[in-house]
């Protein structure tokens, strides 16, 4: 459901997805307006999912908290953000763009990766802070 996102570009259609290699965006813009319309739209980046975020009232929080929106910065080996979701005791669920292409369950810092935190998201729809 979330490896292609095809774009039109010079009379061209491109995957800009690249078969879920970039689908992290996708997945959880979509699943956060699938889940009672907690954002207005599914996104292809990173920066727009964030923007639609704050304009619906999601903001940071330190600690994160199951259900929370996880952004980690870009590591050594590429130049992209990422998105998930916190699913508790550690562990988080995001598009795996350099394996199955598919979202999967990971430590908060995918393990030996060790990528840190940029921010943690919140809203006070899924429950008091």
């Amino acid at each position: 459901m979330f490896q292609n996102i095809y774009i039109i570009k010079n009379g061209r259609s491109i995957d800009v997805a690249n078969g879920g290699e970039f689908s992290c965006a996708a997945f959880v813009s979509s699943v956060l307006v699938m889940s009672d319309n907690l954002i207005k739209s599914s996104h292809a980046t990173v920066k727009r999912t964030l923007e639609d975020m704050q304009e619906s009232g999601w903001y940071k929080i330190k600690k994160p908290r199951e259900g929370a929106v996880i952004v980690w910065p870009p590591w050594e080996k590429s130049d992209h953000w990422h998105i998930g979701f916190y699913v508790g005791k550690n562990k988080s669920i995001s598009n795996d763009g350099l394996g199955t292409k598919t979202p999967q369950k990971h430590p908060i810092t995918y393990g030996k990766f060790a990528r840190k935190i940029d921010s943690i998201w919140w809203n006070n729809r899924l429950g008091k802070k």
